[in-house]
């Protein structure tokens, strides 16, 4: 199966960042995310395995006890139940892959 990304549905989450979900299965998820400057993700957590990778800009992200910045190709993961934050400290490009499927970006 393939999916184009001009046929995946841009969402707006907060102002600056909007989400498109590139790709799915029973098993996980793939979420393009495009965040202006500036843009905070506030602390969170859900039960989902998540592993990013940073296409372009510059991210700074805690997760934890721990603050690093990451940049393009730079990767992480946030695992299930862990409180991870994040700022976009440029305009920024990341894709995460979710582990089951976030219900809530379907």
């Amino acid at each position: 199966m393939f999916f184009e990304h001009g046929g995946a549905n841009a969402v707006e989450m907060l102002l600056g960042l909007t989400r498109r979900v590139l790709a799915n299965s029973d098993v996980m998820m793939l979420v393009e995310f495009t965040f202006e400057k500036g843009v905070e993700v506030p602390e969170h957590t859900h039960p989902h395995d998540q592993v990013g990778y940073v296409v372009a800009g510059l991210m700074r992200m805690v997760r934890g006890e721990e603050t690093l910045e990451f940049g393009p190709g730079d990767s992480y993961r946030a695992p299930p139940d862990v409180p991870h934050a994040g700022v976009a400290l440029e305009r920024s490009v990341v894709v995460d892959v979710f582990s089951p499927p976030r219900e809530d970006y379907a």
